[in-house]
This record gives structure tokens, sequence and C-alpha cells, in this order.
């Protein structure tokens, strides 16, 4: 490593000397240079400080043209430099470890959203002309100082992980870049795994990481979001973290929250738990970036603008009232428009790009399924009075860049995964020549996932995606999409494609249907067919069905199948049938190598057991070992533990900690605990310390609390205030009050509120009171909402609603109601 002794190194002595004397002679402060430059503060101060390592490249041209020096001479310079300074640890084996120096990369290379462009002021560059992009100056905020003190550790010698939460274009990756600035003055390199694809590089490379390694897995879900290459990365990731001769080592992502509750939420006791590893590895370690900023950051930007910072200047014109002034710099508002105003060519083909993303299509969507889906987005006029060359228009339309250097919707040239032959990873779909491939803004993608959330696609889009889209996985997802929505017939149709493809779980989905259907033996066969294509679910199930049969050898070799994919989900299921099986032990010993792999889930059900069985020491054991990763579920369950032992300030005290992890509803239970035991009073004062917080369910218990004691003026008002939360659960609260005092009228208007939020049992409870008013249509015409929202199955669990329908059968066997 460069051991910071300028004298032995004459190269890098004379750059630092000339740069010195030209920025004495300036006559500006190393800030105020820095800022004439577009170079950060440290940036400026590194590059002539003893001690330090060369700059970079960049930072040399920047400032040689700054100050008036000659170029080519100071890179000559610096090149010499970084050749004497070559740190000998960065090689490992005769070979380099991934990434290079922090001050070497480009910003916007990172995907920092670019702002806008300058011409280059310095000398010899042509007047008027575009050379460089820049970015705004930056504002502080309290995600950054939190940040900014993962990176102190980090260069201190401790493996740090910080994923950044927010929704796009909120200022997540440039957060990413402010706060690394401190590493590359110590010398750290920086690594953005991308090509051929994020998540192929990230498992080809994460084990060649070198310490004092940025990792930047920007817009995490390309490496998390697989469930089977998720688990290796998050495995490996760990890995990173915590051998120490790996480190110290920085991993700095970005998330949208509906990635960040994907992973975090836990499954169903009968479902796999995909994202298991992932969930483990990011327990404690996101951190929040709101939407909007605050006053203060907002005084901030506006300093930074009047002295002369001219993109926050325009950007503040419109985001100051918002404080959405990152999403402004990123052009999101300009997306908006474009897609809110543009031709209705233009609209169609952004409304199919927005319809299939939501419902599970990959990035990279081709252009004959965008054209063909767009059919039955036209209105009758509007398709009428198309031109010949409607598509041609329409694309070139969404391909002209906003605000930012962001297109609606343009052209993707993936780049293909170059393999020597044989050697693709399991179950990976040989690419297809598809023709050209288009890939929807994030911003549109996200805004569509927000206004069309409640639309179910027309049928040109089922029959598009029938006929152009090739990839398994885009066929599977859009399967179960088409059946939540009660399409049964693209459903049936779907899957069989993506089944041909040899999608295992679309055999196995197959498989299933046809044994609800009654068909056994063709049952069977699929499940064969999706066993011998390497689905876990199938291999567990068929070992299941041969160790009935007696096969015991033939199930164990299936079962082995199933643990040689390593995956901590296939191990927590595995044990979780020989607890089932009643075989404790053979269950203790794989739930105990799903933990190990990252999936604690089956220690909470031997905990479970554990508690049934009223050996509560042994079973709080368990759940402290999980609570220990940061389970928000495990001090749930130990809040009823302490609870049960009389232990009410242990209970309560965990309670709190569960709540501060993200679960309010544990201080919530232990009110109702409380109650029952007979202690109203510290119960109420358990929910008056949740309603402070706003939180609607407990305004709600209280509430009910207050009835009971005959406070029926104090209830109406605490339900009144839940109502004002949004929370649809305090809308149907209100509207069963009002229904049960007889005032349908108003029971309906609270329900039709609920609804509008997007609650499915609202929009059943709703169309229950329809049909009670014998508004059969307006009933119809909710539960159609209820379907095409993907919430088709919960109409037969109403015997209110579904007795009123008689349902068909569909190709698959699968009932379905009449308006299909």
């Amino acid at each position: 490593m460069y051991d910071g002794q300028s004298d032995q190194n004459p190269a890098l002595t004379e750059l630092r000397d000339r740069l010195r004397t030209a920025m004495d002679r300036s006559g500006k402060s190393r800030t105020a240079l820095g800022d004439s430059l577009r170079l950060g503060r440290t940036t400026v101060h590194t590059a002539v400080q003893a001690g330090g390592p060369p700059p970079s490249e960049r930072t040399v041209v920047i400032l040689a043209r700054g100050l008036g020096l000659p170029v080519a001479e100071l890179v000559e310079l610096r090149r010499r430099a970084a050749e004497r300074a070559a740190d000998p640890a960065s090689v490992a084996g005769g070979e380099a470890g991934p990434g290079r120096p922090i001050g070497d990369w480009d910003p916007h290379d990172l995907e920092v959203h670019p702002a806008g462009t300058a011409p280059d002021s310095g000398p010899g560059a042509a007047p008027g002309r575009v050379l460089r992009r820049v970015l705004p100056g930056y504002v502080s905020r309290e995600h950054d100082r939190v940040l900014a003190e993962a990176v102190r550790e980090a260069g201190n010698g401790h493996g740090r992980l910080v994923v950044l939460v927010g929704d796009s274009s909120t200022g997540k990756t440039r957060a990413c870049w402010e706060a690394v600035q401190p590493l590359a003055a110590l010398g750290w390199k920086l690594w953005h795994p991308f090509d051929p694809t994020r998540a192929t590089e990230a498992l080809d490379d994460l084990h060649r990481v070198l310490p004092r390694t940025v990792v930047w897995l920007n817009e995490a879900q390309h490496y998390f979001g697989d469930p089977v290459t998720g688990e290796r990365i998050a495995a490996a990731v760990r890995s990173l973290l915590t051998v120490p001769e790996r480190g110290p080592v920085l991993v700095l992502g970005t998330l949208w929250p509906k990635y960040a509750r994907q992973y975090a939420a836990l499954p169903a006791p009968d479902e796999p738990d995909a994202y298991s590893p992932v969930r483990a590895l990011l327990e404690g370690r996101t951190l929040t970036v709101p939407e909007a900023f605050d006053a203060p950051s907002l005084a901030a930007a506006v300093a930074l603008a009047e002295s002369g910072d001219l993109l926050l200047a325009d950007a503040l014109t419109r985001a100051r009232t918002s404080g959405q002034l990152a999403q402004d710099l990123a052009g999101a508002p300009q997306l908006r428009d474009r897609y809110e105003q543009g031709s209705p060519a233009a609209r169609a083909l952004l409304q199919v790009a927005m319809d299939a993303r939501r419902l599970g299509v990959g990035l990279h969507l081709p252009h004959a399924f965008l054209v063909d889906a767009a059919t039955d987005y036209f209105s009758q006029g509007e398709y009428d009075q198309r031109a010949d060359d409607w598509a041609q228009a329409a694309f070139a339309e969404l391909a002209r860049p906003v605000h930012g250097k962001q297109a609606p919707l343009r052209r993707a040239v993936p780049r293909p995964a170059l393999r020597p032959p044989g050697a693709a990873p399991s179950g990976e779909a040989p690419a297809e020549a598809v023709g050209r491939l288009f890939r929807l803004a994030d911003h549109l993608e996200q805004h569509g996932r927000a206004v069309r959330r409640d639309l179910c696609p027309p049928a040109s889009f089922w029959h598009a995606a029938h006929t152009h889209l090739t990839h398994p996985d885009d066929l599977y997802r859009l399967a179960g999409a088409a059946r939540a929505r009660h399409r049964l017939p693209w459903h049936h149709h779907l899957c069989h494609r993506a089944a041909h493809a040899g999608h295992g779980g679309a055999l196995f989905r197959l498989s299933r249907s046809r044994r609800e259907a009654g068909d056994h033996h063709g049952a069977d066969s699929l499940l064969r067919r999706a066993a011998d294509a390497g689905d876990i679910d199938a291999l567990l199930d068929l070992a299941e069905k041969w160790e009935r049969a007696g096969d015991t050898a033939g199930a164990e070799v299936l079962l082995g199948r199933a643990l040689d994919s390593g995956r901590p989900g296939a191990l927590r299921r595995a044990g979780g049938r020989r607890d089932r099986a009643g075989d404790a032990r053979g269950a203790a010993i794989l739930f105990e190598r799903a933990a190990d792999a990252g999936d604690p889930g089956g220690l909470l059900l031997m905990g479970r057991d554990r508690q049934l069985a009223g050996d509560l020491e042994g079973a709080e054991a368990l759940y402290q070992r999980v609570a220990a990763t940061g389970s928000p579920l495990a001090l749930f369950q130990l809040v009823f533990i302490r609870a049960a032992a009389g232990d009410v300030e242990g209970a309560e005290a965990l309670a709190q900690q569960a709540a501060d992890a993200g679960q309010p509803y544990a201080l919530l239970q232990l009110a109702r605990v409380v109650e029952f035991e007979g202690d109203g009073e510290r119960a109420e004062a358990i929910c008056r310390r949740l309603v402070g917080i706003g939180n609607a369910y407990a305004m709600l218990h209280l509430a009910h609390m207050r009835e009971l004691a005959g406070d029926v003026a104090g209830a109406e008002a605490l339900a009144r205030r839940a109502t004002r939360t949004g929370e649809p659960e305090a809308l149907l609260y209100m509207a069963r009050k009002r229904r049960g005092a007889g005032s349908v009228r108003e029971a309906e208007a609270w329900a039709r509120q609920a609804a509008d939020a997007g609650d499915p049992d609202a929009l059943l409870y709703l169309a229950e009171l329809l049909t009670e008013a014998g508004d059969t249509q307006g009933a119809e015409t909710v539960l159609r909402r209820a379907a095409d929202a993907g919430h088709a199955d919960k109409i037969k669990s109403m015997p209110a609603i579904a007795a009123k329908w008689r349902y068909g059968l569909d190709p698959d066997g699968t009932p379905a109601p009449p308006w299909h």
C-alpha cells in the first residue's frame, strides 16, 4: 500500500507542488475552487494532501484545465506517480481483485441520475461545446448522517452493509456516491458488478473482492430478486462481511420499498420461503430515504441555489412546495407529463409496458408484444384513426429523452451471457432471438404500479403475451397473474407454454390443477416432470408421495436432490416434513442446517412445538436465538412467553423492541393479553402509546374497550380518528357499526371509501351490502373490481356472496365466475 512518503515518489511530489502553486496563485479557497469546477471539497483537498494516494486522472484533468496548467504534462506526472504508488496488497495470487479507485469513477456510470450538462470551461475547450455531465450541489439529510457513520466504521476496519430503501428517484444512489468520498482519500476501490448481467458478475466475482473495496449493489433487486441466484449472492455477501480475512469491505445497495417489503415478508406456513437468506442479510441493515426534503433540507438547497447552483435553482421553481427535489432533478415529473399528455398510441404502448412490468414480465419487452398488446388499449375512435405507421411514430415519440436523459420507453440491447457449451446454470433458458427490445423508465414503471394497480389488462394483452413472450419465467408469472384475476383460460394456456419451455414451477402448478380436477394419473406425470426440471416443491411433494407408498429409498433420493440445491428454504421445508412425520431429531438437524444457511424459520417451528408441549424454557431459548438475528417475529413470540410467566414488565420491553423493529402489533397483542388478565388500565396505557404514533389498529382496539365500558361517544370519536389515517380496516369498522345501527346508506359510503383504498375485504363487503339492497348490477361491478385486482379467490370465501353466484368450470377444472 502507498505509504504516504511523497519524497519516495518524485512524480507525485512535483504534481502536488504544481497544483498547490497554481491554487495559491488563483486566490480561491479550495472549497470555492471545487465548487467552481464541480469537484467535491474532499477531492480537491486530497489531490494536494501529503500522505494520500495519487489523485485520479479525471481529477487531474479537471484541475489542470481549471487552473490553466498543461493537461498532458500533469496527466503524465499522475501516471508515473500512480505506477510508483501501486499497492502490492491489491494483488492476490498475481490477480487483482475487482474494482478500481473510487476517484476514477464517474458517478453517472454508477447510475446516479444525470441532472444536466455544462460546457467545459477549461483552457482549450471549444466555446459552448457540451463536454460533460454535471451534478447539482448536494444537500445532506438525516439518512446521510447515518450512512456516513457506517462509512466511517468501514474506514476504521469494520465490514458494513447498508441498503438504502426509497421510491424511485429519491436520491438513494447519489447519497451512496457522496458517502464514499472519504474512502477515496484512503485509497479504497469501488466495484459495480454489471457485465454481462448484475447477478452473473456478482456470482462470478464476489469471492475475489479484496479488503478496502466498496461493493456497489445499486438496484439490489437485480442481485437478490431471483429466488435461486439471490440466495447465493446473499450468502456470498454474508461471507464477505463475516470472514475477518475478507475485510474491511463496505457493501452499499439501493431498493424500492416494494422489494424491501417483498424480501422482509414472512410466507404463510405452507408456502416456500423464497427470500429467507436475503431477509436475514438485510435485517437491521436498511436505511429509509424519505420521498421529500424536509424544511431544513430545502433551506440548505435554497442556499446552494442562491450561491449559483443553476440546476438546483431551476428544480426549486417546481419542487419547493412538494419537497420532491430529487425526483424533479431526475426528470420524474417530465416522465409523468409525457405519459399523461402523450399521443393515444404512445399512451397505449406505455400502458402495455406498465401492465407487463407490474404483472411480472422482465425488464426487456419485445417490440412485437408491445404493438400487438396495444390493440385493446385504444378507444374505438382512436383505433379507427390510427395511421399505418402509428407504431413507428409512437416509439419515436417515446424515445425522446426528458430532463435528465431519461426516455419513457427506450430501446434496450441486453448483453448476451456468453458461456462455454453446456455451462449454463441449471434452469436457465437458452437465449432466443425476439427482435427489438424496449425498457420502460423506472419512474413510469413505479407510477404504473400505483395508477393501474386495480386494473386488469384487456384481452389483447394476454393474447400478445401468449403469442410473443418466450421466457419461461415471464410466462409463468403472467400465468399466476391471470389466475389471480380469474382469466383462467389464459392462466391455463400461459402455464402450458411455460411448462413446454421446461419451467418446473409451471409443471408443478399444472400437476396441482390436474389433481384438483380428479386426474391423478396426469397429475403424477406432471409432478414427475416438474421434479425432473429441478423444482424444489415438486421434489419435496414427490418424495412425500413415494414415502407414503413405501418407497423410502426413492423418497430419500428425491429429498437429497432438493437438499443438494443448498437452498435454505428447501432445508426448512424438508425439516417441516420430517417434523410432521414424527421424526423430531431429523427435523431438528435440518432446521439447524437451514438456520446456519440464513433461514431460522425452522427454529421458530421448533420453539412453537416446545411451547405447546409446555417446555417454555426450551421454547424461549430457541426464540432468543432467532431474535438475535433481528427477527421481529421471534420477539413477538417471546412477548407471550414472558407474559405467560407473569413478567409483564419484561414482556412489555420485548414488545417495544419488536415495535421498534417494525412489528407494532406485538404491543397491541400484549395489550389484549393484559386486558384479558384483568389489567384494563395497563392495557389502555399500552394502546394510548400506539395511538400517539398514529396506529389505527390501536385506536380501534381502544374504541372497542371504550364501547364495552359504556363510553359510546368516546368509542366513535376514536374510530373516526382512525379513519383519518386512511387505514381500510378503520373505514370497514365504521361501515359495520353504521350497518349495525341500521344506517345502511352510511355503511355503504364508508365501505366505498375502504374499497377505493384497494382493500379486497372492503370490495367484498360492499358487494354484500349492494346484494342485500337488491343492486345486483352494482354488486357485479364491485366483484369485477375484486377479480381484476387479483382477489377473485376471496369471493368464494364469502358465503353471503358466493351463494348468489353460479360458478362454471374452465379448461383446467377451476371454478370461474359467470362474468369471466
